[in-house]
C-alpha cells in the first residue's frame, strides 16, 4: 500500500534499480528525468498485469455471461431503439 503525506502527495521511496548506461546517458541529453520515467513506467505495468489477472479470474464467467446473452437475448432488449 502506497503511503500518502497529509498533502495527499505520494511519498516516493528511495530505491535502487540498474538500467542500461546508454538508455540513462540518453534521457539526460533529452531531458528526461529517469525516476519520474521509471515511476509512469511501472505504474502502466501494474496496471496491464493488474487488468490481466483480473480477466483470467473472471474469464469464465464472462464466457457464461456472453452465452447467455446470445441464447437468451440482451436484458431490456425490447427498449432498444436501433
Amino acid at each position: 500500500m502506497v503511503r500518502v503525506r497529509e498533502d495527499r502527495a505520494p511519498f516516493r521511496r528511495p530505491t535502487n534499480v540498474s538500467i542500461d548506461a546508454r538508455l540513462v546517458a540518453e534521457a539526460k541529453e533529452l531531458g528526461i528525468n529517469v525516476s519520474r520515467a521509471s515511476e509512469e513506467g511501472l505504474a502502466r505495468e501494474l496496471k496491464a498485469e493488474r487488468e490481466r489477472r483480473w480477466l483470467d479470474e473472471n474469464r469464465d464467467a464472462i464466457a457464461e455471461y456472453n452465452e447467455w446473452v446470445r441464447t437468451s437475448e440482451l436484458p431490456l432488449a425490447k427498449y432498444r431503439r436501433f
